[in-house]
């Protein structure tokens, strides 16, 4: 029995809202709830296991933990999840099917949904997003948040993205770094490094970034 999910208050202030039944549950962030029923029952664990959540940790910058949420008693409950950024949620289906999740992508998933790190690349690392990545596969439903609106892109051969603007992408997309054109224009235009996408798959993107608003806030300060 699928446990009911609605994201509402899109696209700029998104949240999930979900009804639990007895024997249903759902994963989230550690700092996901906003709110809950009083009959809905916390588990605490590590985010893909000890050794994938240090790893998160240290070298992407995320939670060590996760929840899970369950019903405790015979009646039916609700929570409320959302994410530290305004923006939109969507909802993507794994079919025995994998996805990698930028840090802070993640919002929540089903309990059948696998939580495992993955190795992100050099260009990763380069682009200032980290080492590892988040990777989720198996069959169920993933809630991914961005900092404002999320695009959809088919990737066919190559494309480039800011990569402060990248929030998930398909494992058959390779990612690579790269000017955003000649040198003079790539530093002076303001644009400097990019993440270059190469392959066929599905990428999301977030139509914000948060390397943006802090440029744009420091700026202002002065």
């Amino acid at each position: 029995m699928t446990t009911d999910v609605v994201i509402k208050h899109r696209p700029s202030f998104s949240t999930l809202e979900v009804e639990l039944s007895p024997g249903q549950s759902i994963v989230a962030e550690s700092d996901a709830m906003a709110s809950m029923s009083s009959n809905v029952d916390i588990a605490t664990r590590f985010n893909g296991g000890f050794f994938t959540a240090l790893m998160r940790k240290v070298f992407g910058g995320e939670s060590l933990f996760i929840n899970e949420f369950k019903i405790d008693g015979t009646d039916n409950g609700s929570l409320v999840l959302t994410q530290p950024t305004p923006g939109d949620i969507e909802m993507v289906e794994l079919h025995n099917t994998a996805l990698y999740l930028q840090p802070g992508a993640f919002v929540a998933c089903d309990p059948t949904v696998d939580l495992s790190l993955g190795w992100a690349g050099l260009a990763s690392f380069v682009g200032g997003e980290g080492l590892f990545r988040l990777r989720v596969s198996g069959q169920g439903r993933v809630w991914i948040g961005g900092y404002g609106g999320i695009e959809q892109v088919d990737v066919k051969d190559e494309y480039i993205v800011d990569s402060s603007h990248m929030l998930a992408y398909e494992p058959t997309v390779r990612l690579g770094v790269g000017l955003a054109g000649g040198i003079f224009s790539s530093f002076f235009g303001g644009e400097g490094l990019v993440t270059r996408l190469r392959g066929r798959g599905r990428v999301y993107i977030q139509s914000r970034s948060m390397s943006g608003l802090t440029s744009w806030v420091n700026q202002h300060l002065h």
